[in-house]
């Protein structure tokens, strides 16, 4: 008679134990979500310092204070709220330094708005200050309709709006107020 209640009980744990493991989901995504608020970023980074190199040398070097990550959102991106400076290397370490007081940076359309104060110098010292600058990584170009200072070899062109490659070498003030020869 032992032995008939003892697989009776073997019979129902092993029915329990079946029903449950073919009624777990896999809700490991849904598991990670807890605790984070969709406003919230999933990361924060203080005094970031990043270098990106390219093949053995340093091609730039990221610098921001306060950097959040909102790359758990559905259109994800990172935030640069204390200011950010981006020194690119080029050949011949030649530098060109682009800083602002703020940035956010979109993953999926890899464009970058920067905004307050931003100034770029180039190697060959010529200095591009706006208020707020946008930048297609994709396609390498900046442009804004914003105020614009812009000071080349020869002149400081002031205007509404600003296009140029990534390398300078089509800048264009969109709207001319005013220029500047400056003497050698």
């Amino acid at each position: 008679m032992k032995p008939l209640i003892s697989n009776k009980i073997l019979n129902i744990v092993t029915v329990f134990t079946v029903a449950m493991f073919f009624s777990c989901q896999d809700n490991f995504k849904e598991v990670q979500k807890i605790g984070i608020s969709e406003n919230e970023p999933i990361g924060v980074d203080y005094n970031l310092n990043l270098k990106y190199t390219d093949s053995g040398r340093v091609a730039a070097n990221l610098i921001s204070t306060k950097t959040l990550d909102y790359s758990n959102r559905d259109f994800p991106f990172n935030e640069f709220v204390d200011g950010v400076q981006l020194d690119i290397f080029h050949e011949e370490n030649r530098k060109s330094t682009v800083v602002a007081d703020y940035a956010i940076r979109y993953t999926e359309t890899e464009l970058i708005d920067m905004q307050g104060n931003v100034v770029i110098t180039t190697h060959d010292n010529r200095v591009l200050k706006t208020d707020q600058l946008y930048y297609d990584q994709k396609n390498e170009w900046l442009y804004t309709n914003e105020h614009v200072s812009f000071k080349s070899e020869q002149d400081i062109i002031n205007g509404h709006g600003f296009d140029s490659n990534a390398k300078f070498t089509n800048a264009e003030v969109l709207e001319v107020t005013g220029i500047i020869t400056l003497e050698e």
